[in-house]
Formats: structure tokens, C-alpha cells, sequence
């Protein structure tokens, strides 16, 4: 009974750490407004990685430990992120010789060739090589429908990214999805914090940068500024005003994406069983003890570019391909995860031998889904035994990911709703879709004083009864269908959800083409 009590403890002071950081990511992506970029993205984890060691220590200090003592029982924290992950963890440091030679000559160098030291590891992509008469190629998924397509195909070569979207319809400038006309929206605009008191701007977003108009109504000229930590910045692009047309452009990209797959590239016979390891070896399926399929590579042998197989869409989550996506991202975070636990031995006291847990499934379905935390803590004495815990939590507001649970719909009394809140249906005062974050508090510096002020981009109110309470949202699975259904709600729904999609930032994009074709 000793032992339980304290393993329960321990969870939940895992927990309780776990989640410290991952709202410490959340905050500090929330009001940057480079959060996506890859010099402040390592800077939020960082951040948060601190937090969590913060925290744990401070909760284990009745314990008699501390945060250095404490992190040789932490073999691994992992971030996932979008379109790949960071495993914080200890690794020796090596240097090459030019590097090392020009530190040895600097007597302050902090940093030591051959010393053991706890930071980030490299980003690891969630990408798999496929091999086949004619094409050899990786692709890089993603926690939605983008991927990336590197490689040799049918005699060319291949560096392309989209969205894989089905049931898009393109005649001249008319675009319908799921036989939903996507049309123009009116300008976009949102809440800013200036002297101390909020005003309304107009913006539009490019490349995951929000970029606001601000004018002089006395001379009728103005200017575009965005932040940049918490800091306004003038002089940007001159960007156009009104309609805005990105929801309709989302889906005009994906239809000539999947045009490109199929027709240009040849992939539509790339199938699972043509995935490959590093050593070129075909993946083997994953089973648990109970001999049932974990994910499926070779016995599964499905096409993964099954555009409307059996008149399932390819973004719908029971789609061969999306089934698929999840088992690569999971079998590249077992692996490398796995590696990095084995690893960890050779840094520890060698009194333990930490090794990778088994996760609930569960827990996989939540970090498979959205930008996660899993921290590990291994081998603390509990009395009976050595205590061996995980924890996993989801980060469901960010920057990184726009899933289809994160677009809210406003209404004109005020309030905003999640998509599937039964309310909804048959109200003619539905106004537009709007991305969960944009309701979260931001904050801006006074260049008078350097004092930072608080303000909320958006004015509506949560909807008591489908966002607190959640008494009145209609559970589905599939929330494609559930529009289906739903004529009227699911235009204003499509329509921000290829909105936020087609303005978040992307890798794979040259950013000054891309801003020109707003400008």
C-alpha cells in the first residue's frame, strides 16, 4: 500500500510538472509572434524545459531532491511538434577541429569536447523513404493532410508539398469542396492594444505573421506593422485591402497538388508494403503481446494516395492514408525514442537500466494528434519497487497545427462556439470561423515606458454550455461527415478551416514569393 501511495505521488507530480511546461510553451508561443520560426521555436522549448525541471524539483524537494539530482532520473523529454519532434535529453558534446581549436584559444569557452551535457537533440522529421520500380522517395508527414515529397519518380525529380484533399471542384475562379461553394471573405480584422486602450485593425495573415494596417484618419496614409516579441514593427509590406481570398486559394492548391501526384509524379501506386527503413529493408508491422496489429506496413499494403477509395475522402481519419500517417509518425517516435533511452544508460550511474515504457494507446492516439509533451521518469526507489512513469500532455492551443477540432464559430450576440455545438444548427446568425488561439490573451511592450499591456484580439465570450460545460456538443468521429450534414454551418466551417491552414507558416515555402502574392 506504501508503494502505490507513492507511486501515485509520483505520477502525479510527473503530471503536474509535465503540464507546468507545456503551458509555459503555450505562453511564450502565444505572444511571439515568430513562435514558428526555428531560432524562437528552440528558444519556447528551452523555456519550457526549464519549467519542468523547475517544477518537478520544486515538487520533490520534501523528497530531498533537487533539479541536477533529479535529471539523472529524466532520460528524455519529447516535443512534438508539427512535422517532426525534439528529444531533450543528455549527449556528449563533440566538436569538430577548426571549432575546438578556436575555443581552446578562448579561455572563457563554455563548452568542452567530450563533455556530457543536457540540451536539444537535432529535429527529427517525420519522414519515410519508399522504394519501387522507378520511384524513390521520402515523404515527410505532418499532424494534419500536408505533406512533403522529396525524391525520384517515373524519371524525375521531385521537391514538392501540399495538402491532400479530396472532392475539390475548380472551374475559373468558382472552387467547391465537398459541394460547398468557397467564397471570398470580408475583410478580416482584430483587437490591438494601443496607449493603453484596445482598437480595431484590420489584418491579414501571411506565412503564420499577422500583419496589421494602421491609419492616420487625418491624412488617410498608414502603415503595416507586426510584432516581433511583444514589439510593434512598422514598415512592412504594403499588403492589400478587403475581400480576403486565402480559403479559396487553400483548396484551388490542393486540387493542382493532387493533380500533380497522380498525373505529373505517378505516385497514385505507392503503396505501404514499399516503405523502407534506413538500411533500405521493408518496415515490419508492430504488434503488441497480445499479437494484435500496433500499425501496418507490409500486411496492410493499401495505397497511401487512395484519393476517394470507396468514397472515403483522404483527410477523413478512417482513410487508408491517414491511418498510414499515424503509424509512420509513430514507428519514427518509437525508434528514435527508443534509441535515445538505450543511450541514456551510458550516462547514468549505471544503477538502473532505463528503457523505453510502454504507452496506453490512448496516450499515443493524443500525442499522434496534436502538439504533445512526454516526459519520463525512471528509476526512483518507491520502497517495493523502482518507479518507472510517463506522462503525456497535449498542447491544444498553438501556432503549429490547425486540426479540425481548433476552428470556432462566432455568432452575432457575442459568443463563440466549438464547430459541433448542437446550438448551432438552424441559427441564421452564425458570422465566421475563427482559430482557437486568436481568443487567447496577447501582450504588446509601451514604447513609452516599456511596460507590457494585456489585451484579447477577439470580443466574444465563450458559449457556456459547448465550451465550459460541454453539455451540448454532439461527439463524432469524423466531423467531415457531421458537416455533410449541415449545409450552412459547414461553408462558414470549411472556409476558415482552409483559411488558417493556407496562412500558417510553412517550411517548405520561399517567404518573399509567398508575401507577394498579397502585396
Amino acid at each position: 500500500m506504501d508503494t502505490l501511495k507513492l507511486q501515485i505521488s509520483y505520477d502525479i507530480k510527473l503530471d503536474n510538472a509535465t503540464y507546468d511546461a507545456i503551458k509555459a510553451f503555450q505562453l511564450n508561443a502565444a505572444n511571439s509572434s515568430t513562435s514558428t520560426l526555428a531560432n524562437s521555436k528552440l528558444r519556447d522549448i528551452e523555456a519550457a524545459a526549464n519549467s519542468f525541471f523547475t517544477s518537478i524539483a520544486t515538487s520533490f524537494n520534501m523528497a530531498g531532491y533537487n533539479s541536477e539530482v533529479l535529471k539523472e532520473y529524466v532520460p528524455a523529454l519529447v516535443f512534438t511538434m508539427y512535422d517532426g519532434f525534439y528529444i531533450y535529453s543528455p549527449f556528449e558534446n563533440t566538436l569538430d577541429e577548426e571549432t575546438a581549436q578556436r575555443l581552446d584559444e578562448n579561455p572563457n569557452a563554455e563548452y568542452v569536447e567530450g563533455e556530457e551535457v543536457t540540451g536539444l537533440k537535432p529535429y527529427i522529421y517525420y519522414s519515410c523513404r519508399y522504394v519501387k520500380s522507378g520511384i524513390d522517395v521520402v515523404i515527410t508527414y505532418s499532424l494534419d493532410n500536408y505533406i512533403t515529397i522529396q525524391g525520384t519518380a517515373n524519371g524525375r525529380t521531385i521537391n514538392d508539398a501540399g495538402y491532400l484533399i479530396d472532392d475539390v471542384s475548380v472551374s475559373g475562379s468558382n472552387v467547391t469542396y465537398r459541394g460547398i461553394r468557397i467564397d471570398s471573405e470580408p475583410q478580416l480584422y482584430e483587437y490591438v492594444e494601443d496607449q493603453e486602450e484596445d482598437k480595431r485593425y484590420p489584418y491579414i495573415k501571411v506565412n503564420g505573421v499577422k500583419y496589421y494596417w494602421d491609419q492616420d484618419y487625418n491624412s488617410g496614409a498608414g502603415s503595416w506593422f507586426s510584432f516581433m516579441n511583444g514589439e510593434r514593427l512598422y514598415g512592412q509590406d504594403n499588403f492589400q485591402l478587403g475581400d480576403n481570398d486565402m480559403a479559396r486559394t487553400y483548396y484551388q492548391e490542393a486540387a493542382a497538388f493532387k493533380d500533380r501526384i497522380l498525373t505529373e509524379y505517378g505516385l497514385g501506386s505507392l503503396t505501404s508494403a514499399d516503405a523502407r527503413d534506413e538500411n533500405g529493408n521493408p518496415i515490419a508491422d508492430l504488434t503488441d503481446e497480445n499479437g494484435e496489429v500496433v500499425y501496418n506496413f507490409v500486411g496492410g499494403n493499401y495505397k497511401i494516395f487512395d484519393f476517394n477509395n470507396g468514397g472515403v475522402s483522404i483527410e477523413e481519419p478512417e482513410s487508408d492514408f491517414n491511418q498510414h500517417r499515424l503509424a509512420v509518425i509513430r514507428y519514427v517516435i518509437e525508434r528514435n525514442l527508443s534509441i535515445a533511452l538505450a543511450n541514456y544508460n551510458d550516462y547514468g550511474s549505471g544503477s538502473y537500466e532505463f528503457r523505453m515504457p510502454k504507452l496506453a494507446e490512448e496516450d499515443w492516439e493524443r500525442i499522434l494528434n496534436n502538439v504533445s509533451l512526454i516526459s519520463f521518469l525512471q528509476g526512483l526507489s518507491i520502497g517495493g519497487k523502482v518507479y518507472n512513469g510517463y506522462s503525456v500532455i497535449n498542447n491544444n492551443k498553438n501556432e503549429e497545427v490547425v486540426t479540425e477540432n481548433s476552428i470556432y464559430i462566432t455568432t452575432s450576440d457575442g459568443y463563440y462556439h466549438r464547430a459541433t455545438d448542437r446550438g448551432l444548427l438552424g441559427r441564421s446568425d452564425v458570422v465566421m470561423g475563427v482559430f482557437n488561439i486568436d481568443f487567447e490573451r496577447k501582450g504588446v511592450i509601451n514604447n513609452t515606458d516599456g511596460t507590457t499591456h494585456y489585451y484579447y484580439p477577439r470580443r466574444e465570450l465563450g458559449c457556456y454550455n459547448c465550451y465550459v460545460a460541454q453539455t451540448n456538443v454532439q461527439a463524432t468521429d469524423n466531423i467531415y461527415e457531421y458537416m455533410d450534414a449541415n449545409s450552412q454551418l459547414a461553408k462558414i466551417y470549411y472556409t476558415a478551416l482552409g483559411r488558417e491552414r493556407y496562412s500558417m507558416y510553412k517550411v517548405f515555402r520561399n517567404p518573399l514569393e509567398h508575401k507577394a502574392l498579397f502585396s
